[in-house]
C-alpha cells in the first residue's frame, strides 16, 4: 500500500510538471513574412548607417574647409598688419627727419641768439625772462 501510495504521488507530480511544462512552452510562429521584415530592416539600417557615414565625410569636409578658410584669413591679418606698420615707419620717416632738422635749426638760432645777447643787453635781459639763458 506504501508503495501505491508512493506511485500515485509520483505519477501526479509528474503530470503537474508536464502540464505546467506545455503551459511555457508555447509554438513560436516565425513565418516568411517576419523573416522578409527582419531583412528589410537590416536593409533600412544599412541605408541608415551609410547615410550616417556620407553626413560624417561632409562634416569632415567642412572642417577642413574652415579650417583653410579661417588660416587664409589669419594670414591675410597679418599680412595687413605688417604692411600697416611698415608704412606708417616708412611714412614717419620724413617727418621725423623734417623734425630733426627742425631742432637742429632751433638749437642754432639759440646759440646765435645767446652769442648776440652777450654783445646786446637788452637781448640778455629778455632771453633771460624767457628762461632761455
Amino acid at each position: 500500500m506504501k508503495n501505491i501510495k508512493w506511485l500515485i504521488v509520483l505519477t501526479v507530480v509528474l503530470i503537474v510538471s508536464f502540464t505546467a511544462l506545455n503551459a511555457f512552452a508555447k509554438n513560436v510562429s516565425f513565418t516568411q513574412e517576419d523573416r522578409d521584415r527582419l531583412i528589410r530592416v537590416e536593409e533600412g539600417l544599412k541605408a541608415v548607417n551609410q547615410r550616417i557615414d556620407d553626413t560624417n565625410k561632409r562634416i569632415d569636409e567642412l572642417r577642413d574647409f574652415m579650417l583653410w578658410g579661417f588660416g587664409i584669413l589669419f594670414a591675410g591679418m597679418m599680412t595687413l598688419i605688417g604692411f600697416v606698420l611698415w608704412d606708417r615707419r616708412t611714412a614717419l620717416a620724413p617727418a621725423i627727419r623734417k623734425n630733426k632738422e627742425l631742432e637742429d635749426r632751433e638749437d642754432r638760432i639759440e646759440k646765435a641768439l645767446r652769442e648776440y645777447a652777450k654783445k646786446e643787453p637788452g637781448l640778455a635781459e629778455v632771453l633771460k625772462n624767457l628762461g632761455l639763458m
